[in-house]
């Protein structure tokens, strides 16, 4: 038998988790948060549709949590065998996963303070954070580029995604009854000409093609529009002597943002303003990005031999404490704050937000997807009021969206990615809304491609004949 079943991000974007039937050996390949509003998050509270024990190895793409933020659950459950994923990678998910376990910790400690007063049933955490530092022990790092086989019938290849650092396209060789398959799942496809990182890796060959479709709908920006859009922000907010809050997700978008910053420092009169990074696991995080610059593209490689460290600045403030986060709230103007999360769901951002949306010289600038329900989605579709801890805030900051700096692969760079693969070979659409799915699925079926699978969550694939099972 040789079967996939998607599991998440079917006709959604988060939550990734797809199960490999072959030769009598299961792989789950991702294992993700489900990311947005209170019930779709609710759901990760729900049972695996699979016997978590009985699996037999587990493949991560890359650390960001809505790939790899229930792994602590599935070993809650019983799972107790390898997971396997780049070095770079693995070492990003002590920061995620750790930084997740304790949230969890205090949202329910808060939650539960209310339900004692009230009477009420207490709750468990989803995971603690010694249940996600204990998952870490179960990891097995890889390099890229180098086949390995994990189980019988089962080998797989890590490529560079160019998505945040460790980020993998996964190579995938299935073999029962005689019968060879060869899957390619993109993982999270990075935008091409992005800093820092090189551009995903191309692939020839591939029986079937699992990738990603997040803006399968739209194209970005050119980078250099991102960039000048971005100066003229600065420059505005300059002028308007207010603060300027930017949710930014730890991994990728801060380092993206510093560097940025570092490589346009005197153009965009950075040394008017003092820059906060407000968050504990950003600067871990970035930390790790230094540790990990053989990573790096030719351009940044070249900035880290000339000027060090790619992502400080002599006005750079690091704000580890929640006393240090709590000071910058007595800034009213000339800050520049990047806080997570990356979606305004929680951290540091929305305690800025309380403090300064409602003032009309300050700005927010979104520099990333923001899923449905979420703060973020709220802002980006224009709302002029939102809900900080039950109170109402007027949101009279400027709102921007600067769309061009997102770390996934916009329309032309899905199609690019997928038209280097001989032969259209049958592809499967995930990590993506409706909306975004459907127009690629036909663009995708106009270069050629005979099956263009858009699957919903439960669907399994036949992979011996590529048809539904």
């Amino acid at each position: 038998m040789l079967q996939l079943q998607f599991l998440g991000a079917a006709q959604e974007v988060t939550g990734s988790c797809y199960l490999l039937r072959a030769g009598g050996k299961t792989v789950l390949v991702e294992c993700g948060l489900i990311q947005g509003a209170f019930e779709d998050e609710a759901r990760n509270r729900k049972p695996f549709p699979f016997d978590a024990a009985a699996l037999d190895a587990v493949v991560l793409s890359h650390s960001h949590l809505d790939h790899s933020g229930r792994l602590p659950l599935l070993a809650k459950a019983g799972y107790s065998g390898p997971i396997y994923t780049q070095h770079a990678s693995a070492d990003l998910c002590r920061i995620l996963l750790k930084d997740s376990g304790y949230l969890n910790e205090k949202e329910v400690e808060w939650e539960n303070r209310k339900r004692q007063r009230k009477r009420q049933p207490l709750l468990e955490p989803l995971y603690t954070l010694a249940e996600a530092e204990a998952v870490m022990d179960q990891f097995v790092p890889l390099d890229y580029d180098v086949e390995t086989e994990i189980l019988p019938g089962v080998q797989i290849r890590f490529r560079d995604a160019g998505h945040i650092l460790g980020s993998s396209v996964v190579e995938m060789w299935l073999s029962d009854n005689g019968v060879t398959r060869t899957l390619v799942f993109s993982g999270d496809l990075g935008h091409r000409g992005a800093p820092i990182l090189k551009d995903p890796a191309l692939i020839k060959a591939a029986d079937l093609v699992l990738m990603e479709s997040t803006y399968g709908d739209r194209d970005h920006r050119s980078w250099d529009e991102t960039w000048s859009e971005l100066e003229e922000v600065l420059l505005n907010a300059r002028h308007d002597k207010g603060i300027v809050m930017i949710p930014a997700f730890a991994v990728g978008r801060t380092q993206e943002l510093l560097y940025a910053f570092n490589l346009n420092y005197d153009k965009w009169q950075l040394e008017r303003w003092s820059v906060f990074l407000d968050s504990p696991m950003a600067i871990e995080a970035t930390e790790a990005y230094v540790h990990h610059r053989n990573l790096y593209n030719r351009e940044t490689q070249a900035l880290q031999q000339k000027n060090g460290n790619p992502f400080m600045l002599p006005n750079l403030h690091l704000s580890r404490t929640a006393e240090d986060s709590m000071g910058i709230n007595r800034i009213r103007s000339g800050a520049i704050v990047i806080a997570g999360s990356g979606m305004c769901t929680g951290g540091r951002i929305k305690h800025h937000f309380k403090h300064n949306i409602w003032r009309e010289n300050c700005h927010v600038l979104i520099v990333g997807f923001q899923a449905r329900g979420t703060l973020g989605r709220q802002l980006v579709d224009g709302a002029e009021e939102i809900s900080l801890w039950g109170e109402t805030v007027a949101v009279a900051a400027k709102v921007h969206t600067i769309g061009g700096f997102s770390a996934h692969a916009d329309r032309d760079g899905l199609l690019a990615w997928y038209g280097h693969f001989d032969g259209h070979p049958p592809i499967a659409l995930v990590h993506g809304e409706a909306a975004a799915i459907a127009p690629l699925a036909e663009q995708i079926r106009a270069l050629g491609a005979h099956k263009v699978f858009t699957p919903a969550p439960g669907d399994t694939l036949d992979l011996v004949h590529m048809k539904p099972a």
